[in-house]
C-alpha cells in the first residue's frame, strides 16, 4: 500500500509512518514544516503527485487553550485540513483515513460516548474538529473519521509523558481526579488506522484501548505504578479548579459500535498498553545513562 501520511512529526503521525513502514506499506511522511494542510493547493499539489492508495491524517492544532484564542486558526487546520485532504484523495482514487477528538462531545453523559450520541463540542477544538469531520465526509464518500483521546505514547509532548519526566526530575506531580477517558496507546492507535484504511470501509470509529477508562489522576498513578518509580506524591485538582480557557469534557470515554462488527478485534487494554510503553521508555533511560 502506498500511504502518505500528514502530520508526521507527531506522537500519533510518528506511529503511523513507523507502523506502516514496518508493515511493508510505501510510506511518504510530511510533517508540519513540509505540509500545511489548510493550504488547498499545496495538499493537491503533493496529494497528486505522490498518488497513495490512502492518506491518513495525523494533522491537527491540538493545543486546546490556543483554539480558543485563535478559532480561525483552529478551524483552518482542524476543519480546512481534512476537507482539502478529502478534496485531493477524491481526485486521485484513495481512501481518507482522518483523526477526530473525544472532545466533539461535552461530556455530561454517564458511561460511554458511541457513534450514536450527538457531538456537542463545547471548545473551539472541539468545534473544529467536528467541523472537519463532516466537511471531510461531504467531500469524499471514502472517508473515515477516526474519533480517540487520552493518547500516549514515546516521540512526543503528551500527559503521560510529561508525568513520568517530572517524577524522574522529582518534581510535585499534580493531576485531575474528576476528569475520565479512555487511554490510548499510539502504537496500537497507529495499527487500527492502517488496518482501518485497509478495510476501506467509509464511516465513523471510535478508537481506544479496551478498559473502563481512567481518570488523568488514575492513569498517572497506574502509569507510574506499571514504570516502577519510587512512592510519588500527587497533588490531586479538580477540573473547575484549574480555570482554563477552553472548557473539556468532564467524561470523553469512547465506545466503539463498529470495529467488532466489520471483523476487528478489540484493542488491547490500556494497563497492557501502559507495561509496553513503560518497557519503552525504560529502554530510552538505559540508552541515555550507557
Amino acid at each position: 500500500m502506498r500511504v502518505v501520511v500528514t502530520g508526521a512529526g507527531g506522537l500519533v503521525g510518528q506511529a503511523v509512518s513507523q507502523y506502516c513502514q514496518l508493515s511493508g506499506d510505501e510510506v511518504l511522511s510530511y510533517d508540519r514544516q513540509s505540509l500545511n494542510i489548510a493550504d488547498d493547493v499545496l495538499v493537491e499539489a503533493i496529494v497528486e503527485k505522490e498518488r497513495p492508495d490512502a492518506v491518513i491524517n495525523c494533522a491537527a492544532w491540538t493545543d486546546v487553550d490556543g483554539c480558543e484564542f485563535d478559532p480561525a486558526r483552529a478551524y483552518a487546520v482542524n476543519a480546512t485540513g481534512p476537507e482539502n485532504l478529502a478534496n485531493a484523495s477524491l481526485r486521485v482514487g484513495a481512501v481518507l483515513v482522518t483523526i477526530s477528538t473525544d472532545y466533539v462531545f461535552d461530556g455530561k453523559k454517564e458511561g460511554f460516548y458511541t457513534q450514536r450520541d450527538a457531538p456537542n463540542p463545547e471548545s473551539a477544538y472541539g468545534i473544529s474538529k467536528l467541523a472537519g469531520e463532516r466537511r471531510a465526509q461531504l467531500a469524499h464518500a471514502r472517508t473515515i473519521i477516526v474519533r480517540t483521546g487520552f493518547v500516549f505514547g514515546p516521540g512526543g509532548k503528551n500527559f503521560l509523558s510529561t508525568v513520568l519526566d517530572r517524577a524522574r526530575s522529582g518534581e510535585q506531580l499534580r493531576a485531575i481526579s474528576d476528569a475520565y477517558g479512555t487511554p490510548t496507546y499510539s502504537r496500537h492507535l497507529a495499527m487500527r488506522l492502517r488496518e482501518l484504511a485497509q478495510v476501506d470501509l467509509p464511516g465513523l470509529f471510535h478508537v481506544v484501548n479496551a478498559g473502563e477508562g481512567a481518570s488523568y489522576e488514575g492513569f498517572a498513578r497506574a502509569a507510574l505504578k506499571t514504570a516502577a518509580y519510587p512512592p510519588v506524591s500527587i497533588e490531586t485538582v479538580t477540573m473547575g479548579s484549574l480555570r482554563r480557557p477552553a472548557p473539556r469534557p468532564k467524561n470523553s470515554r469512547l465506545k466503539c459500535l463498529l470495529s467488532e462488527a466489520i471483523g476487528l478485534e478489540p484493542l488491547p487494554s490500556w494497563l497492557e498498553a501502559l507495561r509496553d510503553f513503560a518497557a519503552v521508555e525504560s529502554d530510552k533511560e538505559i540508552a541515555a545513562s550507557s
